[in-house]
C-alpha cells in the first residue's frame, strides 16, 4: 500500500476484501462487525452472507435464512471467476450457515492464490465458546478439514483452538503447543489465559515469536468480539504492520469499543459511534513476549 507525502496510508490503493460469514439486521457481529471495520480502515469489502438472521440469536429466538447449498455456491463460483477479482488481496471467513458451504469457499480460496499468490487468507473458526460448540459438528469438522488448512491467518478463541486440536488448554504454554500444530503461520488465539488478575488477552504465536496482548476485562456485550478482532488484525496486516504492531492496535481497539458499549449500557457494540477507537485506538494494552522452551532434537 503506498503512502502520501504527509505518511498518511493512500487508502486508494488498498487491496479489497472479500468477507464471509453471517448477516444479521441489528446488531454488530458476523459480516455487520467486519465490514464496518474494514472499511472504516479503507479497505473495500466483497460482502457474502453465510446465513441472514434479524438479530443475533443471543437476544432470544429468531428466524434463520440460509442459502440454498446450489445457490450459494454458484455464487462462489461466480466470484471465483468475476474479471474483478485481481482486485482482492484477502479473504476472510467466519460463521458459517451450514458444513457445505465449507467446499466452494475452499474453492474460491485456491482461485484467488492461483492468480495472486500474496493473498491473504484469514479463517476465523466461529463453531462455539466455553459452553461448547454452537454450531452442527459437521460445519466445525467442515472448517477444520476443509479450510483451516489453507489459512494463513487463523484467529480461534480458545475454546476453538481445543478442540480443533483436541487438546485441553490449561495454561498458555498448551496454547501456544496446539497453536503450532494449525497449518496457518500466524495464530491469535483470543480469550488467553490472563497473566494479571482481572484481565483478559489475545496471543499472538509465530514460529518466531509469541506475543500477549492483555487489557482489564470489561461487563459489556461480548457479541461481535471475535469478528471485530479478525477484521481489524487482517487490516493491520494488510497496511504492512509487523504481528506485533497489528496485535497492539487491534486488541486496544477491540477493548476500547467494548468499554465505551458498556458505559453507555448498550447490549450490542456501537461501532458507527466508535469508528475512530477502530482507527486511531488510544487505550492502553499490556504488551509481552513469552518465552517458550525450545523443541528437543531428535535422539
Amino acid at each position: 500500500m503506498r503512502t502520501g507525502m504527509n505518511g498518511e496510508r493512500d487508502a486508494a490503493s488498498n487491496p479489497a476484501v472479500i468477507v464471509i460469514s453471517s448477516h444479521v439486521v441489528r446488531g454488530a457481529v458476523g459480516n455487520r462487525a467486519a465490514v464496518f471495520a474494514l472499511e472504516s480502515l479503507g479497505f473495500p469489502v466483497w460482502a457474502v452472507p453465510t446465513v441472514t438472521l434479524p438479530w443475533h440469536p443471543g437476544h432470544g429466538r429468531a428466524t434463520r435464512l440460509v442459502p440454498d447449498a446450489s445457490g450459494f455456491a454458484s455464487l462462489i463460483n461466480d466470484l471465483a471467476h468475476a474479471p474483478w477479482l485481481g482486485e482482492v488481496g484477502a479473504i476472510m471467513t467466519g460463521y458459517l450457515g451450514s458444513a457445505s458451504q465449507a467446499a466452494p469457499i475452499a474453492m474460491l480460496v485456491k482461485a484467488l492464490k492461483s492468480i495472486n499468490p500474496d493473498a491473504i487468507y484469514l479463517c476465523d473458526p466461529v463453531i462455539g465458546d466455553g459452553t461448547g460448540l454452537y454450531v452442527p459438528e459437521a460445519t466445525a469438522a467442515a472448517i477444520r478439514d476443509q479450510l483451516m488448512p489453507l489459512a494463513d491467518i487463523a484467529t480461534p478463541n480458545r475454546f476453538e483452538l481445543g478442540w480443533l486440536t483436541g487438546h485441553e488448554l490449561a495454561d498458555n504454554n498448551a496454547i501456544v503447543e496446539a497453536a503450532l500444530q494449525l497449518a496457518a503461520p500466524t495464530v491469535v488465539a483470543t480469550s488467553a489465559h490472563a497473566m494479571m488478575t482481572g484481565s483478559t488477552g489475545n496471543l499472538l504465536v509465530k514460529s518466531s515469536e509469541t506475543i500477549m496482548a492483555e487489557h482489564r476485562t470489561v461487563d459489556g456485550p461480548t457479541n461481535g468480539l471475535g469478528d471485530l478482532t479478525s477484521a481489524l488484525f487482517l487490516a493491520h496486516c494488510l497496511s504492512g504492520d509487523s504481528g506485533e504492531k497489528a496485535l497492539r492496535q487491534t486488541t486496544a481497539a477491540v477493548f476500547e469499543v467494548m468499554a465505551r458499549a458498556s458505559k453507555r449500557g448498550a447490549n450490542e457494540l456501537m461501532l458507527a459511534a466508535d469508528a475512530s477507537s477502530m482507527v486511531h485506538p488510544m487505550a492502553m494494552v499490556q504488551m509481552r513476549k513469552l518465552f517458550r522452551p525450545k523443541a528437543k532434537e531428535p535422539a
